[in-house]
């Protein structure tokens, strides 16, 4: 098994042109042609608690990240269906971007070894990125928690909360 990447700041993010469960297209490179700035998030699955808390914490918060020049770009390995449901139920204000073949999550080194209870086995490690215009990783956290992270990455951002 190949050790996942691992991001730091000021690396440039790798490119992504990825459709979300609408079937529009989000292109990395377009965002960064106009000025700006992304946050990408991964997290293991929809609907699930800790999962929705984190979704429904970046919907809440959305007026501050768009104003400040922010797009929010959700990422897990659920289907159309299922990202169409969760942002129904949660009325949920950002794109949730297509990745059942697990494509970006191998590019972002999200895809890691995970242990539950004695238990190992692959899958989501929930994690944040924030690309700057210039394509280049401004923030990013592996192994963040659900809750409360929106507010931590608000202050990280300079932004309060």
């Amino acid at each position: 098994m190949n050790e996942p990447k691992t991001h730091e700041v000021g690396q440039l993010a790798p490119l992504f042109n990825c459709a979300d469960s609408d079937g529009k297209i989000h292109d990395l490179s377009a965002y960064s042609s106009a000025g700006q700035k992304v946050i990408l998030y991964f997290y293991p699955r929809d609907s699930t608690p800790g999962c929705t808390t984190q979704a429904c914490d970046f919907r809440d918060n959305m007026g501050r990240l768009t104003s400040e020049g922010y797009v929010v770009l959700g990422v897990s390995k659920d289907s159309e269906s299922s990202h169409q449901k969760f942002i129904s139920k949660k009325e949920l204000n950002f794109p949730l971007l297509m990745d059942t073949e697990g494509e970006l999550h191998e590019a972002y080194g999200t895809w890691r070894l995970k242990k539950n209870y004695g238990r190992e086995y692959m899958g989501c490690s929930r994690s944040t990125f924030v690309i700057g215009p210039d394509g280049t990783f401004e923030w990013l956290r592996y192994n963040v928690k659900a809750k409360g992270h929106v507010g931590m990455l608000l202050r990280e951002l300079g932004l309060g909360e």
